[in-house]
């Protein structure tokens, strides 16, 4: 009799698939972080020669303001019945864009559109979340005509 027949084969398929969701939901979750990090930090180190208070002579920076977009839930588009929820965030100039709910309702619509052709093996792996991370910041860029600046993925759960 083979493990494939027996009542505990099944229960360690289940068991195997159940973990390896939960540890692909951990590592987008800390690539996630990671990009939070890197937007909220802003511009590049400065290299080894490059002088300790190069805040003195950079120009400005300027102000950017993060609006929450509200949580994104739907079905993927391969397999159909393995759902995704997303949170995310865009980073825009106010003074660009003074009233981000408008762009935010247009950005969150193309995203849904966007899950429900995305299938599971897309968004696996680092190189899979950023090339998604990715091609959600140019749809969020598109979609407000060039004045959101990027698009932060700050929770993405598959189930």
């Amino acid at each position: 009799m083979s493990d494939s027949a027996s009542p505990s084969g099944a229960a360690a398929r289940t068991s195997l698939r159940t973990s390896l969701i939960e540890l692909t939901v951990v590592v987008i979750l800390a690539a996630c972080a990671g990009a939070a990090f890197e937007a909220a930090r802003g511009g590049s180190r400065p290299g080894p020669d490059a002088p300790l208070d190069s805040t003195a002579n950079a120009p400005p920076t300027q102000p950017s303001t993060i609006f929450d977009l509200p949580p994104i839930v739907t079905n993927l588009g391969a397999p159909q019945d393995t759902w995704v929820r997303l949170e995310g965030s865009i980073i825009f100039d106010p003074k660009t864009l003074p009233h981000p709910e408008a762009a935010a309702g247009r950005i969150g619509d193309d995203i849904l559109a966007y899950l429900r052709t995305v299938s599971l093996r897309q968004l696996e792996g680092p190189i899979g979340l950023e090339s998604i991370r990715q091609d959600l910041s140019e749809r969020a860029a598109t979609r407000s005509d060039g004045k959101v600046r990027a698009f932060v993925i700050r929770t993405l759960v598959v189930q």
